[in-house]
């Protein structure tokens, strides 16, 4: 009978050191998912030694080429590694928390002091929304668009949404980047990586690819059905997680496409938020918490953040499970390296058809909003000051800009 009680306080022990691991991420690691990807390989590569370089390589190259969160989805196939499936919860929960949290404790204080904040501090969180954009436009198509290829890809997707806003015409940008990649980009770029050893068991990776298919079924038809805003609110979120590609700010306008055509938040709201994710630590992906409690219809506050934010997140939970077993042959495949190169460019023509509307639109009234706008993106590119500080810098200069 020890036996079996040793293992189970070795697996104790596991999931108490992936909690403590990626609570301590969850509150320090500001920067976006590019800069996530380096706390994870200093902690667990560097300091802990949980994997090796290679090891960590593949699964950065695995989250990469799934939609979702990438740095979440890496998160969690370091919890799978080191504790089985409850240690991918383990770390979701820790790394993610900390962010969810003081975005729905944001979302309250714009609902309690909204004619306060609408003043100033709101208009300067929208304008820094602009920088935040723009640079992640910047960035990624410096990266994802560096031939004329490429390029020609990012524009036609960013001239299409435009021209007819939507989510299917956002679902058939990255379906038609794709097809596009995978004529116009033979190889895809990149040589293929070493091989990989991360072993998930076939039968539940085939439970989590079944259930992540049939929620994406299901759920529209029995929000239909019932017509619940629970369960409307639950649709639109997993969807959203299932579809996005490219994470971080291109969950932007999917979501936006969701709640503020629908009347469940303003726009003005939806900037806001948006603008304050970037004041804290952890994944963007948080943001949906933030939604969830600011929705003009129930559930909201407590109840709706933390529907909304499992609903986001169930995706790419379900998704890693699924593919760990199947990755290493499946990256090799070039026309697969090529069909992914393709989504990549059109990814970043959906953020700059965002960057426009409803970044640009909403936020940008006159010379000084553009100023502002440029002071923040400069602090960001140029001098690559912390994102929490620009944040803060540009709300109050909004604040001093309408008095």
């Amino acid at each position: 009978m020890a036996e079996p009680q040793s293992a189970t306080r070795s697996e104790t022990h596991a999931l108490l050191e992936v909690s403590s691991a990626f609570l301590k991420l969850g509150l320090t690691s500001f920067g976006g998912p590019i800069a996530h990807l380096g706390y994870f390989r200093d902690e667990f590569v560097g300091r802990r030694r949980w994997l090796d370089e290679k090891a960590y390589a593949d699964l950065v190259a695995l989250c990469q080429f799934l939609p979702g969160p990438a740095s979440s989805q890496v998160g969690m196939s370091i919890g799978i590694l080191r504790a089985g499936v409850p240690g991918a919860v383990v770390a979701w929960l820790a790394f993610t928390m900390p962010s969810a949290i003081a975005l729905i404790l944001f979302a309250y204080g714009v609902r309690t002091y909204g004619a306060l904040i609408q003043g100033g501090v709101l208009h300067g969180l929208k304008v820094v929304t602009v920088a935040v954009v723009a640079q992640a436009v910047w960035s990624m198509g410096r990266t994802l668009c560096a031939d004329r290829q490429r390029f020609t890809i990012a524009l036609l997707a960013a001239v299409l949404l435009l021209l007819w806003p939507g989510t299917l015409t956002q679902l058939a940008v990255i379906a038609g980047g794709a097809l596009l990649g995978w004529r116009l980009l033979p190889g895809g770029g990149d040589a293929p990586p070493p091989s990989s050893h991360v072993r998930v068991g076939r039968g539940v990776a085939t439970a989590a690819a079944v259930a992540f298919f049939a929620l994406l079924a299901l759920l529209p038809i029995a929000a239909d059905a019932v017509g619940g805003t629970a369960l409307q609110m639950f649709d639109s979120f997993y969807r959203v997680g299932s579809l996005v590609f490219g994470g971080g700010h291109v969950v932007l306008p999917l979501l936006q496409s969701e709640v503020v055509p629908r009347g469940w938040v303003s726009n003005d709201v939806f900037l806001a938020g948006y603008g304050a994710a970037q004041a804290v630590p952890g994944p963007l992906f948080t943001f949906a918490a933030y939604l969830g409690a600011s929705m003009s219809v129930t559930p909201n506050g407590w109840a709706g953040g933390l529907l909304c934010l499992v609903a986001i997140f169930l995706p790419s939970l379900l998704l890693v499970v699924a593919a760990l077993p199947y990755w290493d042959r499946l990256r090799r495949i070039r026309t697969v390296q090529s069909a992914l190169a393709g989504v990549n460019a059109a990814v970043v023509g959906i953020l700059l058809a965002a960057l426009y509307h409803p970044v640009w639109t909403s936020a940008i009234g006159s010379a000084r909003d553009f100023a502002l706008a440029l002071c923040a993106f400069l602090l960001l590119s140029a001098w690559r000051v912390s994102p929490w500080i620009v944040v803060l810098l540009t709300a109050l200069g909004g604040a001093a800009l309408l008095r």
